[in-house]
């Protein structure tokens, strides 16, 4: 047999010439378009929500009723009360700029989300804060710090993140904060003691979720109006901000009222390690007027 293009006794080797039919291949590559399928839409977007292209929503109930819960790969994007779904969602897509559609809280970051609720410091939760400037989020990051049942002061986290002077810009980025009740800017007051604005559902929801935690607002405001910013101990010798998990064990005739941190240094008390009042009073002092 005379092999393509190798003559005999070359010692070559090579496949013989085939010649495919043409009503073969026609046939093979009619079978092939038909197996040609368009993909589900939820397919497209459950794809693009696991690198962060897309959003899902989801509802999820909290200590102050319902909230809407905008999520995907990266973790949660926004939370926030709206009267209905298309409310909630003309408001994702403005504030994150991406698809959007309803799809079910992963049961991980679900169970997550509600032991963080619950109060559960250990507990993290996946966030996506893309959008927010770096100052804004080492606001947040350091808002995540204040335990349940505790505040501190706006000064305090200007103080805290280096920027002391900057005590009406971490207000405007808590007010601006995506994921309420996660990162907890309802634990954030002014710096003159009063409760404060919130950003969702204002100052009488900020004090019930306050209560819920276990601190006492009617109690801390009488405290701003008798210009009381730190509490003394007479028997260990520290000074603590008042909501303090290390003031709060004073009993009341050891507790010394303090109406500034030279106050408190005067009397011979020296700062609390814990809630750091020292960093308060820096913050404080950079700003010649009351935030928020």
């Amino acid at each position: 047999m005379t092999l393509d293009g190798a003559p005999q006794g070359s010692g070559q080797t090579r496949r013989p010439r085939t010649t495919a039919d043409p009503a073969s291949v026609a046939t093979v590559e009619g079978a092939l378009a038909g197996l040609r399928l368009t993909a589900p839409s939820s397919l497209v977007l459950g794809a693009l929500r696991a690198v962060g292209l897309a959003d899902g929503y989801d509802r999820l109930a909290t200590p102050i009723g319902p909230v809407f819960v905008a999520w995907n790969g990266r973790g949660i994007s926004l939370i926030d009360r709206a009267s209905s779904e298309t409310a909630f969602e003309a408001e994702a897509r403005a504030v994150l700029g991406r698809p959007l559609a309803p799809a079910p809280l992963p049961t991980p970051v679900r169970r997550r989300l509600e032991r963080r609720l619950a109060g559960d410091q250990r507990t993290s939760v996946p966030l996506d804060l893309r959008g927010r400037s770096p100052f804004e989020e080492a606001v947040l990051r350091k808002a995540l710090e204040i335990p349940p049942g505790e505040v501190r002061p706006y000064g305090w986290i200007a103080a805290e993140i280096g920027r002391p002077k900057a005590v009406r810009a971490v207000g405007s980025a808590l007010a601006r904060n995506p994921v309420p009740l996660v990162v907890p800017c309802h634990r954030v007051v002014r710096s003159d003691g009063h409760i404060g604005a919130y950003s969702m559902g204002g100052p009488a929801t900020k004090r019930r979720l306050l209560r819920a935690e276990g601190a006492d607002p009617d109690a801390l405001e009488a405290l701003a109006r008798a210009g009381v910013r730190y509490v003394g101990s007479r028997t260990t010798g520290i000074f603590c901000l008042p909501t303090c998990r290390t003031a709060r064990r004073i009993a009341p005739r050891h507790r010394v009222p303090l109406r500034s941190a030279e106050e408190g240094r005067a009397a011979g008390f020296r700062p609390c390690r814990v809630c750091r009042p020292v960093t308060a009073a820096r913050g404080a002092a950079s700003t010649g007027s009351i935030e928020r």
